[in-house]
């Protein structure tokens, strides 16, 4: 059997986000799916698989039904496959944000960067006056970026704030482009920058999984694979399995 997994997340107002909590659980148990979704007063961020017209029913509510109103008009999107049960169980949980930098200035319901499609995002990077920054973890960086990336070195996104402190400089760089797995935490990342007074600041539209679907491999200046947060372990072009190695404390880090 092959399951259908839908990555999905967006910055909107749930100020009632603790209330959302259960009726979300009931429903996605009631679909026999399984994964994580957070929920914070900023907004949703998950990643659930289950059979396909139980994922397509959830996205339906999401986008439509009477328990988010509307609010999740713009959900980010992403759908892949597995060809075994990726998640061991259904989690439901509360946060501070969808996504930890720890920057109150970073509102990407207010501020985010210039959306690059990826179609666009070959010949942004390849100009040589575009600083090109992979926002995630150092063991996901590992395992595949884009070429002539930088590397934060980080352990955690939260410790992305420190990074730019310490590298990075308005004045000289003038021209930044990040990209991370699904675009979620360039979100983050694009509108703390902004807030920092960094002016030209730009990251890939659904972020690597988008690229790896959209962009043919012979064209691509992806190198190696994917890290996805699950059992898949890693995705490659076409958002097909791929094969890689990780601990089993990566797949389940989030």
């Amino acid at each position: 059997m092959t399951y259908k997994v839908a990555t999905f997340y967006q910055f909107t107002d749930l100020a009632d986000y603790r209330a959302l909590r259960e009726p979300l659980r009931t429903r996605c148990a009631g679909l026999k799916l399984k994964g994580s979704v957070l929920l914070a007063t900023e907004g949703i961020n998950g990643t659930l698989a289950g059979e396909a017209h139980n994922i397509d029913a959830l996205v339906t509510e999401l986008r439509q039904g009477a328990l988010f109103g509307g609010r999740l008009d713009r959900l980010e999107l992403k759908f892949s496959s597995a060809k075994a049960m990726p998640f061991g169980r259904l989690k439901i949980r509360l946060k501070k944000e969808i996504v930890t930098l720890g920057d109150e200035k970073a509102d990407p319901t207010r501020q985010v960067g210039i959306y690059v499609e990826p179609a666009e995002w070959n010949a942004l990077i390849a100009r040589e006056d575009t600083l090109v920054i992979d926002t995630r973890n150092a063991f996901e960086v590992e395992m595949g970026t884009f070429e002539g990336a930088i590397d934060p070195n980080i352990a955690s996104f939260g410790q992305f704030k420190d990074f730019v402190a310490a590298k990075l400089d308005p004045a000289k760089h003038r021209r930044i482009a990040m990209f991370c797995t699904g675009g979620i935490r360039c979100e983050k990342a694009t509108s703390h920058l902004l807030a920092r007074g960094f002016a030209e600041v730009y990251h890939l539209k659904g972020g690597i999984l988008n690229y790896l679907e959209e962009v043919d491999a012979a064209d691509s200046r992806w190198r190696g694979a994917c890290f996805v947060f699950d059992e898949r372990v890693a995705l490659g072009h076409g958002l097909k399995e791929a094969h890689a190695q990780a601990t089993s404390e990566q797949v389940h880090h989030e």
